[in-house]
């Protein structure tokens, strides 16, 4: 049998002797219900394009996911897939990949499944290092259950839940990540079909958790929440593209470090090149991720896309299974028989 190294794992190829993988061996035979003009479609179909690339087995592929109009995404893989329970998707997939390192575990959530009832969930698998690929659709808005606000909606958004608007300061899903210091931490958007299957390469490739914030239009409760990276007359101008190695720039802004010592966004043409900022994705310290990820407020003044970081750390099932093996070798410390029958123990009666 034929292995790789994605993702640090030995995962089962597809022989060269059979056909090569197309989009098609990935669509299932379910029928697939989301709105019409829903961004969903974009990122499945950028999907199923994507995923033949990295060769390997269907039956090596796991996507895992919980609850809302993201959710329905494992039925149309024609890979493995779970459709859990309303947050718990992360959960499900650590013990999946812990327990079974020839998979490639892939968790599809939405920001109201992700960041609201499974808020816990999301940051220990990142802090953990899990090894799963997290994507996760944010679409400002409850599609399921029919428009409420969520999460990620900003303060004043009227909704069904919240007629005169809401009180509640957003989360950054991006900061979030950073702040669990997740190892590697993108965005991108359902509609920019080359950029969003570059950070799944990167995703796909990373060692340990990557959690990768996808912009995602619901046409029908929050349209044109993103409008602004998508109209041609201004999307070059707010768009701050991160690439390491490369100055963080949009067609008429520029990023740097300002006097006290805080980043800001001024015009590219007002400061020399050596003041901008290079993007440095693999820096240990997560501050200067942190710093970029809140560039996007006041909202879509300017928008870091790409990898805000990407950096190497053992991952959560690696060193479990290290820890696995030393106790099977009688290498490691301590006893089941001696925790249960310890002195920490007692009789009642």
């Amino acid at each position: 049998m034929s292995e790789t190294t994605l993702n640090g794992r030995g995962l089962s190829l597809v022989p060269k002797s059979d056909a090569k993988q197309t989009m098609k061996d990935y669509k299932s035979d379910q029928e697939v219900r989301w709105c019409p003009g829903c961004g969903d479609y974009a990122i499945l179909a950028a999907v199923q394009s994507f995923v033949p690339e990295l060769g390997l087995k269907r039956e090596n592929m796991v996507f895992v996911s919980g609850i809302g109009c993201s959710s329905r995404f494992p039925y149309y893989m024609n890979t493995y897939g779970f459709h859990s329970i309303h947050g718990r998707a992360p959960a499900i997939a650590t013990g999946l990949a812990a327990s079974r390192p020839d998979l490639s575990v892939w968790v599809i959530t939405g920001d109201g499944d992700a960041l609201s009832i499974g808020g816990n969930h999301l940051i220990h698998a990142l802090r953990r290092n899990v090894n799963v690929n997290i994507l996760l659709f944010n679409n400002r808005i409850y599609g399921l259950t029919k428009g409420q606000y969520s999460p990620t909606s900003e303060v004043g958004k009227i909704t069904k839940s919240t007629p005169m608007g809401s009180l509640d300061k957003p989360f950054n899903p991006i900061s979030l990540a950073v702040g669990a210091e997740a190892t590697f931490v993108a965005r991108t958007l359902d509609s920019d079909r080359k950029h969003l299957q570059s950070v799944l390469r990167q995703a796909a490739e990373h060692q340990g958790t990557s959690l990768v914030e996808i912009y995602q239009n619901c046409n029908i409760f929050n349209d044109n929440a993103f409008e602004q990276l998508k109209d041609p007359e201004v999307r070059d101008d707010i768009t701050l593209r991160l690439e390491h190695g490369q100055p963080i720039v949009s067609a008429s802004k520029a990023v740097r470090r300002a006097s006290n010592g805080a980043l800001e966004v001024v015009d590219r043409a007002s400061i020399p090149a050596e003041e901008i900022l290079v993007h440095d994705a693999h820096a240990a310290d997560p501050s200067v991720a942190f710093a970029l990820s809140r560039l996007d407020e006041p909202a879509f003044e300017h928008v870091p896309v790409g990898v805000f970081r990407s950096v190497d750390r053992p991952s959560y099932d690696e060193l479990m299974a290290d820890q696995l093996d030393r106790a099977v070798h009688g290498k490691g410390p301590g006893e089941l028989r001696d925790l249960l029958l310890g002195g920490d123990t007692w009789r009642i009666g």
